[in-house]
């Protein structure tokens, strides 16, 4: 895991080393300081000496000027490098993110991703930030506070190692107990935001069902239940503070018992004892060693919540795409001519009745297409086997008489255009939601295919036209303005094969009927493949394929289907006696 973060650093390993040899400079100037001024109290101020005072004055004010110098360059070193970390831990998974194949999507909710991509990575960032700078300081502190400590007096210094053990078995107890929970936590966050997204997703629904109340529930039932994992586990590292100040506080009341002791032993004579200056200085040392063990103390609690964050994160860095590109890809397709042999396909790896199942079908290059079949037919799944969103699991898909497999992924997807049934439009102008088709399209390009696809004339009656600003997910535009704008989008790449995912749910059967006719004389050459519910948006098709239950149960015409297939009669009159059946 830690090797796996580290990659991220990067670019920013000169400053992450700079804040911790920074920060070791201001420690050696901080452990010389009660040094010097025990030198100055034994030699200048009791003898009363002036030219001593004036000397280890100088000297101790260059040495806090140092100190502040070091301890500033450090802080701004530490942020520049944990902003850095943190930026490069985004990029890395949100980069892994776009490789992900839709199996590995499934893997994860959007909100546990949301969640990783901020929450997560803040926590590393803080942690990284403690890591060098405080990880350093507090250790390095301790171990010099102590041996300059011992330097003066040895037996003073063993009180400090009686309370390691105690401090020791305390912090072990706490980090063991507290890091279950916040992994716990955090996963309770995935939940959390993903009932937020789903509740602002289906605003409209909510409102419309009069359900306010139901998800006001639902959320405050996921936040206390943070809320109380939260409480659970600070009170756990709350005890470090306590425990940290009983054992260092211990240690200050020994030094100060013993310390007078021997100073009235020995007359205040250093040489045979301790004297004033020494004592002050152990007093500072034991100050130095309170502040570095709170400082770990801290610096646990940190390393504690981020370490359940960083494993999450390496999840998302350590998986890995299940479709990847072969040694030497074909990087041409011929044509959009299409093939099944033998497809099964199951979505879950241990699932025991497949999606699709044996399918076997031949589609000639240019054919208009249909497809045919009720909910959960898996006519979606069928259609995301040729640009390789899945992969099959038995058989083959071929495109232009070469195995999908056997592609340069870019190649094979930037030859196949896409409608999905749910469409999707990004925030930005009409123009630059088209261009996704093709970056260099002219505008006069982006008129036509606009023309095609019915969709130039509500473009024309915005004020702005082309240049309309679409908000996020095309919530300023209606279902059919989406869909006639992603068909347009798709065209633009005048792609081989294009899939028609129920992208025409959402117009009337006249524009249906247009698009349709527009789509066989634009590109009479692509590979057209429709999947309707309604009968209209197909009968005209080369060819109708029926599926039921992941199965193909019949392939024909129009006309054929109607006396051979049962299932296409049945939506046919079904929808001749509702009126759906037009033009």
């Amino acid at each position: 895991m830690i090797k796996k973060l580290i990659k991220s650093v990067r670019e920013y390993k000169i400053p992450s080393v700079l804040a911790s040899l920074t920060m070791i400079g201001e420690i050696v100037m901080e452990v010389l300081i009660p040094s010097l001024m025990s030198k100055m109290i034994d030699l200048g101020i009791n003898p009363g000496n002036m030219n001593i005072i004036i000397k280890y004055g100088l000297i101790l004010f260059l040495a806090a000027l140092l100190s502040l110098l070091f301890g500033v360059l450090s802080g701004r070193f530490a942020a520049v490098a944990s902003c850095g970390i943190a930026k490069n831990l985004r990029g890395d998974m949100y980069n892994n993110v776009q490789n992900f194949s839709f199996s590995n999507i499934d893997k994860f909710s959007t909100a546990s991703i949301v969640t990783r991509l901020t929450t997560d990575v803040t926590n590393v960032q803080n942690a990284y930030m403690m890591i060098i700078r405080s990880a350093v300081r507090a250790p390095i502190m301790l171990i010099f506070s102590f041996i300059m400590s011992f330097l003066i007096s040895p037996d003073m210094s063993l009180i400090f190692i009686c309370c390691l053990p105690i401090l020791a078995l305390g912090m072990l107890f706490i980090i063991t107990n507290a890091h279950p929970i916040f992994n716990r936590v955090f996963k309770t966050y995935d939940r959390l935001n993903g009932i937020v997204q789903e509740n602002l997703y289906g605003i409209r629904v909510v409102k419309s069902f009069v359900r306010e109340n139901h998800e006001k529930e639902k959320f405050n039932k996921v936040s206390d239940s943070i809320y109380k994992d939260f409480s659970k586990a600070e009170k756990l590292l709350s005890l470090s503070a306590p425990l940290v100040q009983f054992c260092t506080y211990t240690c200050m009341i020994l030094i100060s018992w013993f310390g007078a002791k021997a100073i009235v032993e020995s007359g205040n004579n250093e040489v045979i004892g301790l004297s004033t200056g020494e004592f002050m200085a152990l007093l500072t040392y034991a100050m130095q060693m309170l502040m570095s063990l709170m400082m770990l103390s801290i610096i646990l609690v940190m390393v504690v919540m981020a370490k359940a964050s960083a494993e999450r994160i390496v999840e998302i860095l350590d998986e890995k795409s299940d479709i990847t590109n072969k040694e030497n890809p074909v990087k041409d397709v011929k044509d959009g001519s299409i093939k099944f042999k033998n497809v099964s396909f199951y979505y879950s790896k241990n699932g025991d009745k497949p999606c699709l199942d044996n399918i076997n079908l031949e589609i000639k290059s240019g054919e208009t297409i249909g497809i045919l079949g009720g909910t959960g037919s898996s006519k979606s799944t069928l259609v995301q086997m040729i640009p390789r969103l899945y992969d099959v699991k038995n058989g083959s898909v071929e495109v232009g008489g070469v195995d999908v497999r056997d592609y340069d992924l870019n190649t094979l997807r930037d030859s196949v255009a896409i409608v999905l049934q749910k469409n999707v439009l990004f925030s930005g102008t009409i123009k630059e939601n088209l261009r996704w088709g093709n970056e260099n399209a002219t505008d006069e390009e982006l008129i036509e295919v606009c023309k095609l696809a019915q969709a130039d004339d509500f473009i024309n009656t915005f004020p702005d036209k082309y240049d309309t600003h679409i908000e996020q997910g095309g919530s300023n535009v209606s279902g059919g303005q989406k869909q006639r704008l992603c068909i347009a989008r798709a065209l633009l790449k005048k792609p081989k094969v294009l899939i028609l995912d129920d992208s025409t749910s959402a117009v009337d059967t006249k524009t249906d009927a247009l698009i349709r006719k527009a789509l066989s004389e634009y590109i009479p050459e692509t590979t057209k493949l429709i999947i309707a519910q309604r009968v209209s948006s197909i009968q005209n098709a080369d060819k109708i394929i029926v599926l039921d239950d992941g199965k193909i149960v019949s392939v024909g015409k129009h006309e054929e289907l109607l006396a051979k297939c049962d299932i296409y009669k049945e939506v046919y009159e079904s929808q001749v006696k509702g009126g759906n059946i037009g033009a």
